[in-house]
C-alpha cells in the first residue's frame, strides 16, 4: 500500500489486513517506517521488532503486525547468510551498520524488502503458508518505484553472491501473480498526480499495480440537479429568505448571503473533485472510494472501513 504523505496509507492499509484477516484468514500487517503508525492506530505499545496479533476479525482470523527495523534485519541477515550474528552485534556498537546503509541506500530496502519476501514465503510445518496474506504499508509514492525494485538499487553493491541473490528472490515475488501494489489517493490535484506518475513508474518497472483507492471521499450536500446551478452563481440570497423567514432564523438578507457564499464554494469544490475522479478513472485501474469518516479513527472505524472494502471490490481483498 503506498500513496502520497497524508493520504491515510496507513489507515487503509490497516483497514485491508482487517478485511483480508475476516472469515478465519490469518494476515501480517507490515510497517517499513519505523513510525509507529500501525501501533496507533490498534492502540498498542510500540511494536518491536517481531510478530505481534494486533487484532482479531471477524470469524475467528487474526492481524499480526511487524515493524521492520532496519538495524535487526541487518544482524538477522549477517546471521543467515554469513553466521555472523555476535559480530553484528560488535557493529552496532561501532555504529558501522548506520554507517553501512548511508554510503548504500539500496542496503537499507533490500533489508526491508528481503524480510517481507520471508513472511511472503514462509511455510509452516504441514507445508502450507503461515500467512494467507502480507499487507506492507510501504513508503510514499515518491519512493515506492525505488523501494520495490530492488534490483536495480543493488546494481552498484554486488553482481553476485547473497545480496544479489536476496534482492533476485524478493524482485520474483514483487513482480509475481502473488503481489498488487495498491496506491491510495484523494480527490486533489497533487496526490492524484503522484498517482498517475507512481503507476507509470511501476508498469515501466514491470510491477504489478492493483486498485487505486480514493480515501475520504465526500458526499454532495446539495442535489445534484442543484450543484452546477449553485457552482455557476445563480442561487441568491433571495432565493433563500423565505425558507429563513419561515424557519424564523434572524439576520435576514446577511445569513442569506453567507449561505449562499457557502454553498457556492461547496459546488465548485464538489465539482473539481469530480473532474479529479475522472481522472482517477482514466488511469485505467479499478477504483474505490472510501468515505470521509466523522469520528477519529479508531479499531472500530477500522472494522467499518475493513467491511467496506470487502463490499465494494472483493478482489482487493483477495
Amino acid at each position: 500500500m503506498t500513496g502520497k504523505g497524508g493520504t491515510g496509507k496507513t489507515t487503509v492499509a490497516a483497514a485491508l489486513a482487517l478485511s483480508l484477516a475476516a472469515d478465519g484468514g490469518h494476515v501480517l500487517l507490515v510497517e517499513t517506517e519505523g513510525r509507529q503508525g500501525i501501533a496507533q492506530l490498534f492502540d498498542t505499545p510500540p511494536l518491536p521488532y517481531e510478530e505481534r496479533r494486533v487484532a482479531v476479525a471477524r470469524g475467528g482470523g487474526e492481524v499480526k503486525a511487524l515493524a521492520i527495523d532496519v538495524e535487526a534485519a541487518f544482524l538477522e541477515y549477517l546471521d543467515m547468510f554469513y553466521n555472523l550474528k555476535r559480530a553484528g552485534y560488535a557493529l552496532r556498537k561501532m555504529g558501522a551498520v548506520d554507517f553501512a546503509t548511508a554510503i548504500a541506500p539500496g542496503l537499507r530496502d533490500v533489508l526491508l524488502t528481503g524480510k517481507i519476501k520471508e513472511a511472503v514465503t514462509r511455510r509452516g510445518k504441514d507445508g502450507r503458508p503461515v500467512y494467507d496474506a502480507v499487507v506492507v504499508d510501504a513508503p510514499p509514492t515518491g519512493r515506492i518505484s525505488r523501494f520495490l525494485n530492488v534490483t536495480g538499487e543493488v546494481a552498484g553493491l554486488a553482481r553476485s553472491g547473497p545480496i544479489k541473490s536476496q534482492s533476485d528472490g524478493v524482485m520474483a515475488v514483487f513482480r509475481s501473480p502473488q503481489t498488487a501494489v495498491h496506491l491510495v489517493t484523494l480527490l486533489e490535484d497533487m496526490p492524484v498526480q503522484e498517482t498517475a506518475d507512481a503507476i507509470a513508474e511501476l508498469t515501466a518497472l514491470q510491477l504489478p499495480v492493483g486498485s487505486v483507492i480514493v480515501n475520504m471521499a465526500t458526499e454532495p450536500l446539495l442535489p445534484p440537479a442543484s450543484l452546477a446551478a449553485v457552482a455557476a452563481g445563480e442561487l441568491t440570497g433571495e432565493d433563500l429568505l423565505p425558507a429563513l423567514t419561515a424557519a424564523r432564523v434572524s439576520g435576514g438578507a446577511e445569513v442569506a448571503g453567507a449561505l449562499v457564499a457557502e454553498a457556492v464554494e461547496h459546488a465548485r469544490r464538489w465539482q473539481s473533485q469530480d473532474a479529479l475522479r475522472g481522472e482517477v478513472e482514466a488511469l485505467g485501474r479499478p477504483v474505490l472510494e472510501l468515505p470521509l469518516s466523522s469520528s477519529p479513527i479508531d479499531l472500530g472505524c477500522l472494522f467499518e472501513l475493513a467491511e467496506r472494502l470487502r463490499d465494494l471490490q472483493p478482489a482487493v481483498a483477495a
